[in-house]
């Protein structure tokens, strides 16, 4: 996951206090690390979630979407500032959200990432330390280690 996930795409402190400000801050963050227009990552996001929501419970969402734009898989790590709606299977508040975007064409690519993230996401224990971090480098730094963990 270090390959699609950087320093500069986790945004430590996000506020928002609906489900659509949360998705259209991190469209701007995105804009800013892909190069592409703000509202078209904010379109596929909330046409995504018009399927079905992606507040996967815990207190986790994974917004993903593709975008005929990109070249490889971007991941973005946001913590919310205070818990929010996010219409989450279990009914409980997001405060942790992984969005992935993908090319178009990414295929099993796309569905490779959203498997490692969702794996990762459902240890409690990396939650709790993701949740107890508060900067882009200590967050950075907890999934990294998760990663080599589980990669050993």
């Amino acid at each position: 996951m270090v390959d699609f996930v950087t320093p500069a795409s986790i945004i430590p402190v996000l506020r928002g206090t609906s489900k659509k400000q949360v998705l259209q801050e991190l469209a701007r963050h995105a804009a800013t690390v892909t190069g592409l227009r703000e509202r078209a990552i904010f379109d596929v996001l909330l046409d995504r979630e018009k399927l079905g929501t992606t507040g996967v419970g815990r207190g986790v969402a994974i917004p993903h979407g593709k975008l005929p734009q990109l070249t490889s898989v971007h991941g973005f790590v946001a913590k919310l500032e205070k818990p929010i709606d996010f219409d989450a299977v279990d009914d409980a508040p997001v405060d942790l959200i992984f969005m992935l975007l993908a090319p178009e064409k990414a295929g099993a690519d796309h569905l490779k990432a959203l498997a490692k993230v969702s794996r990762l996401l459902r240890d409690p224990a990396l939650c709790q330390k993701l949740r107890g971090c508060e900067t882009s480098d200590a967050i950075f730094a907890v999934i990294a280690s998760q990663l080599d963990a589980s990669a050993a």
